[in-house]
């Protein structure tokens, strides 16, 4: 087991498309605008109408500091705007292993951002942090988010049957997940 895993430590993280960094108070616009995308609220799970201005600050104004996860905010180098986030969380030190959540606003959506956020993140996750196990969650009605995950190298291991009370009625979730040996062997892109 590693020992190298630091979430104390929210690095810059620098792609072509996007820049991973620790938040700073003008990214609550993002959210914000985010938290009131009946989509987004979909797309995650949400209960609408999300968390009101106080409670969203001291959400985000607590993300740097956390020593057991991590949570950077996705900025569009194209645009320097905050798009989104990307997270580790649900750390399991004993297995070396985390859950892996994204969240982007409609500007962030549809140009590859979040997939190379996700091959970002994930990268480091295992390059590091020394994970050996990033899993993630995905509803059936977000096949778009299911793509960037495949596209990574994330793996189906299974449904969680009607997981989500959707007002389409019941929905299942597909749990995937990637290993280190997968990632060392492709670097995040695998041959599909």
């Amino acid at each position: 087991m590693s020992n190298a895993v630091d979430f104390a430590s929210k690095p810059t993280i620098t792609g072509e498309r996007v820049t991973l960094r620790p938040f700073v108070d003008a990214d609550l616009a993002c959210f914000r605008a985010a938290m009131a995308d009946p989509e987004v609220a979909r797309l995650t799970g949400s209960p609408p109408g999300g968390p009101d201005e106080r409670q969203l600050r001291s959400w985000y104004g607590s993300r740097n500091a956390q020593t057991d996860r991590l949570d950077l905010a996705v900025v569009d180098n194209a645009t320097g705007d905050c798009v989104g986030e990307v997270v580790l969380n649900d750390w399991d030190r004993h297995n070396a292993s985390c859950n892996f959540r994204t969240l982007f606003v409609a500007a962030g959506r549809d140009r590859g951002l979040g997939t190379e956020a996700t091959r970002l993140v994930v990268g480091y996750a295992f390059d590091t942090l020394g994970l050996h196990r990033v899993s993630l969650e995905v509803f059936a009605f977000n096949p778009r988010a299911r793509r960037a995950y495949e596209k990574v190298g994330f793996v189906a291991e299974g449904v969680l049957r009607q997981v989500l009370r959707d007002t389409d009625g019941w929905v299942d979730a597909t749990v995937m997940s990637i290993l280190a040996p997968e990632w060392a062997a492709h670097r995040g892109h695998p041959a599909r």
